[in-house]
């Protein structure tokens, strides 16, 4: 059962034309909505479903640097000032808390690993540190089993995907922006060699820029204009807890499971050592650009071929503008959730914290996530079809940096100076 999101109410009168239209209604094009808005740019949304329906709603909530790739840390860096300045930039509790995020290592290779990646980024001035097994235990009290230690980044947090892509698209809306749900967009409208408008089910809207932020869609949008991104869908299950007294505010990641604290009181917890992998033919066709990842991280990934195979090959990879598009026949993607990984994970989490013994759950889902082959997002312009801009990609990280990715993408649709270096998302890494 997906989360529910705060209710939102959108519009439903299509415009007939605006200055940037936004192909997808999830916390990335919202946040690229709202700043465009602030500047007093027009904006549309349009959302094939409703506005964070899928991934979203459906992850973590966690709000980190650590770990990141060194390249990706200042995006991470700016996400972090704007999730503190996002309950008063909008209005609303959007459950950002900066409560800190471990993670904890079962062996000393585990913990070389955290060693290595602080040593790569020492440079960027982050509170990051190393911990000991004692000092877990401090952190996070009733610790059980053998830890050979952690690393914590104490300004690290946490936020509600649940509140957030709703208060965010509230606050869009009072400043200008239109949203439009279960409006997909099934092509670009194309003129002078440029982007002139976008075609949905609805009718045509004509702009002047497209910011392309469709998650998982993306790359099928994109091939039928004959662009091919390089991602492919990876499942995870969560569950999460009914309210109850746990060890800490602080997110915990361990190598097979990781909790974090609710804003009702109970807890977030996953399989982080599993995800399933449901082959598609993407995955054959993509096969030798993630073959390094794959390799990499053979052993998180739960690998099947079933239902889900049969049901992406029969969605269209090429359509009409006049011909229902697949983003019409599927407007939200809701995998159901591997109660084996949820269960593996809430025994694994018993076992290291016995006060999860009192757990109790209250509710479990699933998400898809795009993953590119170096897993950091496309941030940028397409070269061949000018007026696109992709913001997609973001490989289950979407929505920790979320308010810095789309002031970014708002950046380069209209021209302003960009928030970070945009060069790390370029599109053309892939060519």
């Amino acid at each position: 059962m997906a989360p529910t999101i705060a209710p939102v109410r959108t519009s439903t009168d299509l415009p007939t034309s605006t200055t940037v239209v936004i192909i997808g209604g999830g916390i990335v094009g919202l946040t690229a909505a709202l700043t465009l808005a602030e500047r007093n740019i027009p904006v549309v949304v349009l959302e094939k479903g409703r506005i964070a329906g899928e991934q979203s709603s459906r992850n973590l909530g966690w709000i980190r640097k650590t770990s990141r790739h060194a390249a990706d840390l200042p995006l991470a860096q700016a996400a972090d000032r704007l999730w503190a300045e996002m309950p008063a930039r909008v209005g609303a509790d959007v459950g950002y808390r900066q409560a800190g995020i471990m993670f904890i290592a079962r062996n000393e290779t585990q913990m070389a690993m955290h060693e290595q990646w602080l040593n790569g980024v020492q440079a960027l001035g982050l509170d990051s540190h190393l911990l000991s097994r004692a000092e877990i235990a401090r952190h996070v009290p009733g610790v059980q089993g053998q830890w050979a230690g952690g690393i914590y980044t104490p300004s690290d947090g946490r936020g509600e995907p649940t509140l957030a892509s709703s208060a965010i698209a509230q606050a869009a809306m009072a400043k200008g922006a239109v949203i439009i749900e279960h409006c997909a967009v099934r092509t670009l409208s194309t003129s002078g060699g440029r982007v002139s408008g976008v075609v949905t089910e609805r009718g045509e809207i004509r702009c002047e820029q497209v910011l392309l932020a469709g998650g998982l869609w993306s790359r099928r949008f994109l091939g039928n204009l004959g662009v091919n991104l390089p991602t492919l869908p990876l499942t995870c299950s969560v569950l999460r807890t009914q309210p109850m007294e746990g060890p800490t505010d602080i997110a915990v990641g361990a190598p097979d499971f990781s909790f974090r604290k609710h804003i009702d009181g109970g807890y977030i917890i996953t399989q982080r050592g599993k995800l399933d992998a449901f082959l598609t033919l993407d995955h054959f066709l993509l096969g030798p650009q993630f073959l390094p990842q794959l390799k990499a991280q053979r052993s998180f990934l739960k690998v099947s071929m079933g239902k889900y195979f049969f049901n992406d090959l029969k969605l269209a990879r090429r359509w009409q503008p006049d011909r229902v598009s697949p983003f019409e026949k599927v407007r939200v993607q809701d995998p159901a959730a591997n109660t084996e990984l949820n269960d593996d994970a809430l025994r694994n989490l018993r076992a290291a914290w016995p006060v999860f013994e009192q757990a109790r759950i209250a509710q479990a889902w699933a998400g898809t996530i795009d993953v590119t082959p170096d897993s950091n997002p496309v941030i940028g312009p397409v070269a061949t079809i000018p007026g696109l801009t992709l913001a997609t990609g973001f490989s289950g990280h979407g929505f920790g940096t979320s308010p810095a990715a789309g002031q970014l993408a708002a950046d380069l649709v209209c021209g302003s100076t960009p928030i970070i270096d945009p060069a790390p998302y370029r599109f053309e890494r892939f060519a």
